[in-house]
């Protein structure tokens, strides 16, 4: 999210409560409903689609009803507004509302994802991949503030490519469509999740050549947050929530990439199974899925100097501050 964009964010906030449907309240068969808007789908939230799917969340009586909200701004919108209940978005969002001073703080409770998920790709195929390369290119980023964009600059610094000096980086594309416009030609390089990088790869379109998640380390990339007046008002559906997420995440730790694919094939009904065992593979091998929903303070500070090095942080805001990890410690627990 944009900082100069989250002043007509909560303008757009308090326009949609007004016809926003009540927060955490529905009962549906005896059963709590959750709604829970995802920044994207994307097989980087596999463990996400297995806790529906294998009915962990309800095990722990909850009803989940699931959007797809794209882009960091409209999720966090949804979430402010309360048309939705629980955002699935980088934790950078959290931290932008707060430092706008924010009277309800977004809270990040459970975590999804400890690295970044997208992908370097390509027009040609490529060996052995030196980042100098990316020198002289034009790079079709993601939006400025998100933590693809400022994931892959992270990790561009690392190697001594300055991302606004020594390429071209395009940034006005909007995320649904920064993949269809690489397709079309536009950019030598580009930014891609799975299984958008496995399908570029398939068709001949792109060929990935780095892991900007290997490269950037772990972070609290994608979180399960919620507004502060919620997780007080429904602390037992937070932690049946958090239960759920944490059996999911046993589940996809516990299972090779074909028997988690099958499982998550109703959610990319349009994608060859074998692109989704292959990109759920990628994943597990470079450790993406998070063991456990804790947000640790190690994380936390990684993530703090990515924004930081992004230009994007007014100041540092510490993990007690937005991270509440007791009901992830008590899910690990036995979920008590």
């Amino acid at each position: 999210m944009k900082k100069g964009r989250l002043a007509s964010v909560f303008l757009v906030a308090v326009l949609v409560a007004a016809t926003a449907l009540a927060g955490c309240g529905k009962e549906s068969e005896g059963k709590k409903l959750v709604r829970i808007g995802e920044v994207t789908r994307s097989l980087f939230y596999a463990p996400q689609y297995v806790a529906i799917e294998k009915g962990f969340f309800a095990e722990e009586g909850l009803e989940i009803e699931l959007t797809t909200t794209p882009g960091g701004d409209k999720t966090m919108t949804a979430l402010l507004s309360g048309v939705i209940d629980v955002a699935l978005v980088g934790s950078e969002t959290s931290i932008y509302v707060y430092q706008q001073g924010a009277d309800d703080p977004v809270i990040n409770f459970a975590q999804l994802t400890q690295t970044d998920g997208t992908f370097l790709v390509g027009r040609e195929k490529v060996e052995n991949f030196d980042w100098s390369v990316l020198k002289g290119t034009t790079f079709l980023g993601q939006r400025k503030g998100g933590m693809p964009q400022m994931a892959g600059e992270f990790a561009m610094k690392k190697h001594g490519i300055d991302p606004h000096a020594d390429m071209e980086m395009i940034q006005n594309v909007d995320f649904a469509n920064i993949a269809p416009a690489f397709a079309s030609g536009t950019g030598d390089y580009v930014q891609l999740f799975e299984p958008t990088a496995s399908i570029f790869e398939k068709e001949g379109q792109g060929y990935v050549v780095a892991s900007f998640g290997t490269e950037s380390g772990e972070l609290p990339y994608t979180v399960f947050m919620a507004k502060n007046s919620f997780i007080d008002k429904n602390k037992a559906h937070v932690q049946a929530f958090t239960n759920a997420v944490y059996k999911a995440q046993q589940w996809v730790q516990d299972n090779d990439a074909a028997t988690i694919a099958e499982t998550v094939k109703p959610y990319f009904e349009n994608v060859d199974l074998d692109i989704l065992t292959s990109s759920i593979e990628r994943y597990k091998v470079q450790g993406s899925f998070s063991v456990d929903p804790i947000v640790d303070e190690a994380e936390w500070n990684n993530l703090l100097d990515v924004i930081t090095s992004a230009g994007e942080l007014q100041q540092r805001t510490e993990h007690g501050t937005l991270v509440n990890t007791s009901f992830a410690e008590t899910a690990v627990a036995g979920g008590k």
